[in-house]
């Protein structure tokens, strides 16, 4: 998790903090085969220099990013996890468990789904 630790350095907040730490040492040992790395200064995973999902901090939730197929394929569970979400984020608020069955399953689709992609985002 050194990619990460730059990052997590600039989030003041103890919790939001640990949450990360929990979250990315959770998607480590899940998925080792990801490749964390920073890009437009937010944490996210890689797949074959493929984006497969990022991260970042906002005032009153962790935003999770799958790509818009990742929304789109998942979005009645993710309002059945009590999340909110747009078009190409998923808000998990601070004060709500993070749901890693979902965010399993959107990992897994978009490693699935993006095996033959080439590029880094989704055509």
């Amino acid at each position: 998790m050194e990619v990460f630790a730059e990052y997590l350095a600039r989030i003041d907040n103890p919790q939001q903090k640990a949450r990360f730490e929990e979250v990315f040492g959770w998607i480590i040992g899940k998925f080792p085969g990801l490749v964390p790395k920073i890009a437009w200064n937010q944490p996210m995973f890689t797949d074959h220099g493929t984006f497969i999902i990022g991260f970042s901090a906002a005032r009153h939730h962790m935003a999770v990013a799958p790509e818009r197929a990742g929304i789109d394929h998942f979005s009645v569970e993710i309002v059945q996890a009590g999340y909110e979400h747009t078009k190409e984020l998923v808000r998990i608020p601070w004060d709500s468990p993070v749901d890693f069955s979902l965010l399993e399953k959107m990992i897994a689709f978009n490693i699935s789904d993006k095996a033959e992609c080439s590029t880094f985002w989704r055509k």
